[in-house]
C-alpha cells in the first residue's frame, strides 16, 4: 500500500521558501550552494505532487520557474544576513575532517562536493604539519605503523596503500608509518590540545 501524497497546495513562494530556509538553517549548517539545493527539492516535490494532481503543464512550468528564481534570492538573502557563511563553513568542516584523519585532497575533495569555492576552500585547510597527524590519526584507526604489530614488507606496502587511496601523498604516508609510537601519541596529543 503506497502513501498517498499530500495535497500540493499553492506554489512555493519567496516567503515560504525564506521560512522553509529558516528552518533548514535552524537544524543544519549550510553552504549557499547547499541551502539553494534544499530548496530545489523542495519546489521539485511540490512540482511533482501538483502534476499529480493534474495542473495545467504550462501554469506548473511558470510556477516551478518563479519557485527556482526565489530560491537562488532566498539563499542569497540568508548569505547577506549572516545566516549562511561559506568560509566559516568549510573551516569548520575542514578541522573537523582533519581530526578525524582526512587528507587535505580528501577534505578538498569533500568540501568541492558540498559548493565551496575552490579559493575559499584553499583557506580553510589546515596547516600542512595537520597532514602528518591526520595520517597519523588513519594510522591508529586502522592499526598499522607505528599503532600495529611490525609489519612484513608486503604488510608495509598495502598501509603505503591504504593511506595512499585515503589521499595522503608518499613522504607523508612513510613518515606515519616510521615514526615512534610515542612520537605518534606526542604529536596526536598536540593535534587535540592545539
Amino acid at each position: 500500500m503506497t502513501k498517498p501524497l499530500r495535497p500540493a497546495g499553492p506554489a512555493p513562494n519567496e516567503g515560504r521558501l525564506r521560512e522553509a530556509a529558516i528552518r533548514h538553517l535552524a537544524r543544519f549548517s549550510a553552504t549557499e550552494a547547499g541551502l539553494r539545493q534544499v530548496l530545489l527539492r523542495r519546489i521539485d516535490r511540490w512540482a511533482q505532487r501538483a502534476a499529480s494532481e493534474g495542473l495545467d503543464p504550462e501554469t506548473l512550468a511558470a510556477s516551478r520557474a518563479a519557485a527556482r528564481e526565489a530560491a537562488s534570492l532566498v539563499a542569497k538573502a540568508m548569505v547577506s544576513l549572516g545566516a549562511v557563511d561559506d568560509a566559516a563553513f568549510a573551516a569548520s568542516r575542514a578541522r573537523r575532517l582533519a581530526r578525524s584523519g582526512r587528507s587535505q585532497r580528501a577534505i578538498a575533495a569533500h568540501l568541492g562536493t558540498k559548493g565551496i569555492a575552490p579559493a575559499t576552500a584553499a583557506a580553510a585547510m589546515p596547516a600542512s604539519d595537520s597532514e602528518l597527524a591526520a595520517a597519523l590519526i588513519l594510522c591508529r584507526r586502522r592499526r598499522i605503523g607505528p599503532f600495529g604489530a611490525t609489519p612484513a614488507p608486503e604488510q608495509r606496502n598495502k598501509a603505503l596503500a591504504a593511506l595512499a587511496r585515503a589521499g595522503f601523498p608518499r613522504s607523508i604516508a612513510e613518515a606515519a608509518l616510521d615514526m615512534a609510537l610515542e612520537d605518534a601519541e606526542m604529536r596526536l596529543i598536540a593535534l587535540r590540545q592545539g
